[in-house]
C-alpha cells in the first residue's frame, strides 16, 4: 500500500477543493438539476446532532409564518425519525394522488406537509435506504407533490450534513437560508458549528442560530436550572459570526405539545416565560427571513 502524504492525510471537509479529487472533481454542469416547484423561499432547519429540538423548531415555525398569511409547506426530510405528524396530530393521515400529483396533507387552509411517515404500513417500519434511494425520494417530494404556490417551504433535516442536507440544498429552488438549531453544551455547540460551517460551504445564507433547551424553569420554586448550561449558542453564533435568535427553555409543556400534536405557539391559556421566549424566538426568525 503507498505511503500517504502529509497533505493526503489532511481534510478541509471541502471535497471540491480537496487535491486528492482533482481530475475526478465533478464539473459544474454536472451537478443535480435544481427542482422547478413554485416556491419563493426554502428555508432549511438543521443541526450538527439529534435530539436538539429541530422538529419542534420546524413545527413553530411553520405555524408562525402560516399565522402571518403566508402559504406554508413542511417538508420532513428526516427519512428515519419522521417525527413531524406525530407533533401535528396527523399519525393516522395517508398520501392521495390527485392526477398525476402527490397530494400533501392540509393541517390549515395555508398549511401543508409531507412526511416519509404517510407512506410507512405502521409507525414501527424502520426506513434502511442507502443515499441514492434518499435522493430520489427528496426530489419527488419536491418536483411530484401539489404544493401549490408556496411562500415558504420549511425543511425539517435530520441530524448531520449527510445525504439529505446536501441533496436539498442543491436541488431546492430559492433556498433563502438555514436555521442552526443547538442545545447549550460543549458537545452539542461543537456539532452546531459543523452545521454553520457546512451551510456556508454551499453557499448558503445562515439566518441564524436557536439555543434550545437553555435552562428549565422549576415548577416549585420558579427558578431557572441550568440542565444542560446556557449561553453555549449565543457564544457559539458570535464566534461565528452569524444572527443569534434567542434562547428557548425547557418546559414539560413544550414536550405535551408535542406528544399530543397540539404546536406549542398555538396552545391557548396562560402564556408563561416559555411561551413568551418561544413567540420572541419566532418573531426574531421571520424579521430575519423576511427583511
Amino acid at each position: 500500500m503507498a505511503k500517504k502524504t502529509e497533505k493526503d492525510q489532511q481534510c478541509s471537509g471541502d471535497c471540491n477543493s480537496c487535491a486528492s479529487s482533482q481530475g475526478n472533481s465533478t464539473p459544474a454542469s454536472s451537478l443535480p438539476e435544481r427542482s422547478k416547484a413554485t416556491i419563493k423561499h426554502v428555508i432549511l432547519v438543521l443541526s450538527g446532532k439529534g435530539g436538539v429540538g429541530k422538529s419542534t423548531v420546524s413545527v413553530n415555525l411553520s405555524y408562525a409564518l402560516a399565522n402571518q398569511g403566508y402559504y406554508v409547506g413542511l417538508l420532513d426530510l428526516d427519512m428515519h425519525g419522521p417525527n413531524i405528524p406525530k407533533m401535528l396530530g396527523i399519525e393516522n393521515a395517508r398520501l392521495q394522488y390527485m392526477g398525476d400529483k402527490i397530494e400533501p396533507v392540509h393541517i390549515t387552509g395555508n398549511l401543508s406537509t409531507i412526511s416519509m411517515a404517510f407512506l410507512l404500513p405502521d409507525r414501527d417500519t424502520p426506513i434502511i435506504w442507502r443515499g441514492p434511494m434518499k435522493m430520489a425520494a427528496i426530489r419527488q417530494f419536491l418536483d411530484d407533490v401539489n404544493w401549490g404556490p408556496l411562500d415558504f417551504l420549511v425543511v425539517d433535516l435530520p441530524p448531520g450534513t449527510g445525504d439529505e442536507a446536501l441533496t436539498i440544498a442543491q436541488i431546492a429552488p430559492n433556498v433563502r437560508g438555514a436555521v442552526v438549531v443547538t442545545t447549550p453544551q460543549e458537545v452539542a455547540t461543537l456539532d452546531s458549528r459543523k452545521a454553520v460551517k457546512f451551510i456556508e460551504k454551499m453557499g448558503i445564507p445562515v439566518l441564524g442560530i436557536i439555543e434550545n433547551m437553555s435552562g428549565m424553569i422549576c415548577p416549585h420554586c420558579g427558578k431557572e436550572i441550568d440542565l444542560f448550561g446556557s449561553g453555549g449558542g449565543k457564544r457559539a453564533a458570535e464566534e461565528l459570526k452569524v444572527p443569534f435568535l434567542g434562547a428557548i427553555p425547557i418546559d414539560p409543556e413544550m414536550r405535551k405539545a408535542g406528544d399530543e400534536g397540539h404546536p406549542f405557539i398555538i396552545r391557548r391559556g396562560e402564556k408563561n416565560q416559555t411561551w413568551e421566549s418561544v413567540d420572541q424566538v419566532m418573531e426574531a426568525l421571520v424579521r430575519v427571513i423576511e427583511g
